[in-house]
């Protein structure tokens, strides 16, 4: 049975620009692509607001149960929620635009803070991901395609299906087992030992990326306690898209192995393997591109449960645990501004592709 996801790429990659005066050109298609981020963001953010209201206003929801009603109703009234709904929104819309997502119940701190204090980290986990599933996905996708139907390629198929197919939570606590507690390589939970945390926050001026931060810090085996940190982390969240990467690379490199310019070649005599690290290479990196924004949508989301199984205080931890504390205000600006993200990087890529392979502009 198809993959999906390698269906929608690789029709994504074979769209050719329509043929007609004006049409197919780059600054049409970046100005549409654009525009689409308005509505799209609107819809996210408007559906993530409603859906937090399903459950009542944001105070009971957190605070019921441990407030006399009066002093309940006087907390619902002081934040505004006894209001009509549609007033709720737009002042929810007008907040969001200025970059205002208002305060947490549970610790009340501006979301906008915690955002800034908490994206950072999992902008870090997703950057190391993203560095496994290429350095994983792309060779061993090259491999699987020179050695196409033998024993090599049927295992890398097999092993691109575990990848993707296993959840992240069990993939990580299985790498728990194996590499911290049996074999003690690399450290349980944690972004940085104690010490190397301590000075990391004594910094003035912490860019809250914390491979900066320990070099700035200048103590030996900073940077690389830091990374031992981030090793298992990184594995879990990388290893669901690098099985992607894997299968989309080897699909195409087969293809581009039968096109007529390799067949020239080959009659040439050029070896095989130099054949598909010269001439197949390339092409295969654009469906990579074509569907790596949804695969930053699909990183943020495992985001979430690998920040919580190694306790990496990113977005992901701290959403967990205003979901517990059930300070959805909290919760509707973090899934807010993932959305965005996701849009936005959505958005970039397409650019990229654009500028890659012109047959991908509409």
């Amino acid at each position: 049975m198809a993959d999906p996801l390698m269906v929608m790429a690789e029709d994504s990659v074979v769209k050719r620009a329509p043929r007609g005066g004006g049409g197919g050109t780059l600054g049409r298609y970046l100005v549409i692509r654009a525009l689409l981020i308005i509505p799209t963001v609107f819809i996210l953010v408007t559906t993530v607001f409603v859906l937090m209201r399903t459950t009542g206003d944001p105070i009971t929801a957190a605070l019921g149960g441990r407030l006399t009603p009066d002093q309940l109703a006087q907390r619902i009234h002081e934040a505004g929620y006894d209001r009509p709904l549609v007033a709720q929104y737009l002042d929810y819309i007008r907040g969001v635009l200025t970059g205002d997502f208002g305060t947490t119940i549970s610790d009340n701190r501006p979301v906008i803070d915690v955002l800034k204090t908490y994206g950072l980290a999992t902008l870090e986990l997703v950057c190391y991901g993203l560095v496994v599933a290429f350095i994983v996905g792309i060779p061993l996708g090259m491999v699987a395609a020179y050695f196409r139907d033998k024993v090599p390629d049927a295992f890398l198929r097999v092993f691109a299906i575990l990848c993707y197919a296993t959840p992240v939570f069990f993939a990580g606590l299985l790498l728990k087992l194996v590499f911290s507690v049996w074999l003690g390589w690399f450290p349980v939970a944690g972004r940085a030992s104690t010490g190397i945390e301590l000075q990391i926050q004594l910094l003035p001026d912490k860019s809250g990326i914390y491979l900066i931060d320990a070099y700035r810090t200048g103590t030996p085996g900073a940077v690389l306690d830091v990374l031992k940190h981030a090793v298992l982390p990184a594995i879990t969240l990388g290893l669901a898209t690098a099985g992607i990467f894997l299968r989309l690379v080897r699909t195409n490199v087969i293809g581009t192995l039968g096109t007529d310019y390799v067949d020239a070649a080959r009659s040439r005599g050029v070896s095989e393997s130099r054949l598909v690290r010269k001439h197949a290479y390339r092409p295969a990196l654009i469906p990579i591109i074509t569907v790596i924004g949804l695969q930053i949508a699909l990183l943020l989301s495992g985001a979430v449960l690998t920040e919580t199984t190694f306790e990496w205080k990113g977005l992901g931890f701290q959403l967990v645990q205003y979901i517990k504390a059930r300070d959805y205000v909290a919760v509707q600006g973090i899934v807010t501004l993932i959305a965005v993200i996701v849009a936005v990087t959505n958005f970039l890529v397409d650019i990229l592709a654009a500028l890659i392979d012109p047959r991908v502009r509409y």
